[in-house]
């Protein structure tokens, strides 16, 4: 009854039994669970260590040998390269697409980018105001 025939799964008294191949077979991989996508490739962590490089030596520059004069242009472009460095830093190594798990690892990154933009500009608004808001202190030896 147990019998095995070219292309058929085993039975096991008439129900179907699964059957589970070892890593290798048919093309899969040992990491092999439907998808390719959130595996990276040596040429992506490359472009992406050569991109962090740029990212990292462009700031030290620019504070090291003050090219530029005016301070707020030089904190514009050293945040700008941090954002950038960030996103770099998501697509080529950590992998966060579209592609890689239905595309919940965006979503989730995204979240997780509100959240802590929330929490950043909470904590800036409330500085600011506990700053103008605040009374003046008193030396203590005016009043005597």
């Amino acid at each position: 009854m147990n019998e095995i025939t070219q292309g058929q799964a085993p039975r096991d008294h008439g129900h179907a039994v699964p059957v589970h191949h070892g890593p290798g077979v048919h093309g899969e991989s040992a990491h092999a669970h439907g998808e390719m996508e959130g595996h990276g490739s040596r040429k992506g962590y490359l472009v992406g260590f050569l991109l962090s490089v740029i990212l990292t030596a462009i700031p030290f520059w620019l504070v090291m040998t003050g090219a530029l004069e005016d301070t707020q242009w030089t904190t514009i472009v050293i945040i700008a390269a941090a954002v950038a460095q960030i996103l770099v830093h998501t697509v080529c190594f950590l992998h966060v697409n579209t592609r890689s798990e239905g595309g919940w690892t965006l979503l989730a990154y995204a979240f997780a980018a509100v959240i802590v933009l929330i929490v950043i500009s909470g904590s800036l608004w409330i500085m600011f105001h506990l700053n103008t808001n605040m009374m003046p202190m008193s030396d203590p030896g005016m009043g005597s």
